[in-house]
């Protein structure tokens, strides 16, 4: 199709063509044919409207309401349980808290049983090496802290 034509197809298509595309279309054939198909193909298209206006069934729009109403809103919270990789991450991040969970707990009595501090902060400044466990009483701890000179 030549130019001419394409610039004016819609004009054409819908019935009032100006007066030199209605020349062209005389004198053209390849520009006449391919108009005379396309004029079928919208005759065909119209034929496949329906015929009036067409209603829905009886209790459609109560459908489609109910649908829209049961449809629950999507969560953060559903991405992890209702898929299988957000259920996995879900258990592993579990075993890990779990894990380290036991780890402090051991850790922390290891810690206790290699540093015994018994008493109050004072006995672990005056203990006396010599004798372990054996802790001096208050009064003599006050005095040798009193009476300390550095050297």
């Amino acid at each position: 199709m030549h130019r001419q034509m394409r610039d004016q197809i819609e004009s054409v298509l819908g019935g009032s063509p100006n007066m030199s595309s209605q020349q062209h279309l005389e004198n053209c054939r390849e520009c006449s044919l391919e108009t005379a198909r396309m004029r079928e193909q919208a005759a065909l298209l119209q034929a496949l409207r329906a015929p009036a206006e067409v209603e829905p069934r009886t209790g459609f729009y109560a459908r489609v309401m109910e649908r829209i109403e049961a449809q629950r809103p999507i969560s953060i919270w559903s991405l992890f349980f209702e898929s299988a990789m957000g259920r996995g991450l879900a258990m592993a991040s579990m075993a890990f808290a779990l894990a380290m969970g036991i780890y402090l707990v051991s850790s922390e009595r290891i810690a206790e049983q290699t540093f015994v501090v018994k008493g109050q902060p004072d006995w672990v400044l005056s203990e006396d090496m010599a004798n372990p466990g054996i802790a001096p009483d208050r009064d003599s701890v006050l005095v040798n802290l009193v009476t300390y000179r550095e050297q």
